[in-house]
């Protein structure tokens, strides 16, 4: 299997960073860790070189022929990062594009070096180029979504109310402006994810996510395919960390093309799905006489995560909330 595969037993060590937030950045987000971990690249991949100070946010952009879409989703990035009033970075993982979206990122970059680049020289798939950004950003919260323009990245804002209070704030589409036939099928799928993991969410595969930094420190992501959103969740479920569900803008794509509901997807999809279940269940014969739903219990480095956050929750003081606003 090409790209990333994290270890939850050795990741915190590897992502220890340096540099501080600054003052404004502390004032208006008081609960962000100011700790910073450096980062090490992934010989797999080719990135932009990195800026020395760790962003109090990552925006993370899986991106496969997206050249039309590219010009005006990185305007609209830059733009809510400054609107937000805080150090961030773009990131853009070109998975083996075949248009004019290499040449562009490249480009971006040298113009802003809050831009940043991961190129695969091939296509990996999805999940494989979400994995490349989430391990290349260097945020202490990671924000991700799609590079098509369905969705307003100025509804961040919304998720990041909740993002004091949950390790992850998860976006779902109201409505859901996709054709029929991918709607019935992420219907049946968020069902079957569903009573497999215990993960009642009403959107698994939406693009439109924030997550803490220990989050992702604790859980591997192995996924190459769409079965990565599923992954994520369910491993961070199995985990103890908290989820929160928003709703958001979702549109219609208007240029480029959808892969997700094709037949090599989706079994891709299922195969990876079978291969979790059995990890998260543990040996998937003894299992058949557990009821569905009883995950295996999280590692110990990931449960000492979890209970530290909600400790943190349950005895932190009244405090302002990252939009300013009084709790």
């Amino acid at each position: 299997m090409t790209g990333i595969v994290w270890s939850a037993q050795n990741t915190c060590e590897e992502h220890r960073r340096i540099g501080r937030l600054g003052t404004h950045e502390r004032h208006r987000w008081p609960w962000i860790q100011t700790d910073a971990r450096p980062f090490q690249n992934d010989p797999q991949m080719n990135a932009s070189s990195p800026t020395p100070q760790t962003p109090a946010l990552s925006l993370v952009f899986p991106a496969f022929n997206e050249a039309e879409n590219l010009p005006p989703l990185l305007d609209s990035a830059i733009s809510i990062g400054v609107g937000l009033e805080l150090d961030f970075e773009i990131v853009i993982v070109d998975d083996g594009s075949r248009d004019r979206s290499a040449e562009l990122l490249t480009e971006a970059t040298r113009r802003d070096p809050r831009i940043r680049a991961v190129h695969h020289a091939a296509n990996q798939g999805y999940g494989a180029a979400l994995r490349s950004g989430l391990r290349e950003a260097r945020g202490e919260l990671v924000f991700f979504s799609d590079a098509d323009l369905q969705f307003d990245l100025a509804e961040i804002r919304h998720l990041l109310e909740y993002a004091s209070d949950f390790d992850i704030v998860a976006g779902y589409r109201a409505p859901r402006r996709d054709p029929w036939i991918r709607r019935a099928i992420a219907a049946f799928w968020g069902g079957l994810v569903g009573v497999l993991f215990d993960l009642p969410v009403r959107d698994i595969d939406c693009a439109f996510k924030v997550f803490r930094r220990e989050v992702l420190d604790a859980i591997p992501i192995e996924s190459i395919g769409a079965f990565v959103n599923t992954e994520i969740l369910a491993r961070a479920r199995a985990a103890g960390f908290a989820i929160k569900q928003v709703p958001v803008t979702h549109r219609r794509r208007q240029s480029g093309r959808q892969s997700g509901a094709h037949p090599r997807v989706i079994l891709r999809a299922i195969v990876e799905l079978s291969q979790l279940y059995g990890e998260l269940h543990g040996d998937l014969h003894s299992d058949l006489r557990k009821p569905l739903g009883r995950l295996r219990r999280p590692t110990v480095r990931s449960r000492e995560i979890g209970e530290r956050r909600h400790s943190a929750r349950r005895n932190k003081p009244r405090s302002m909330d990252p939009l300013g606003t009084s709790r």
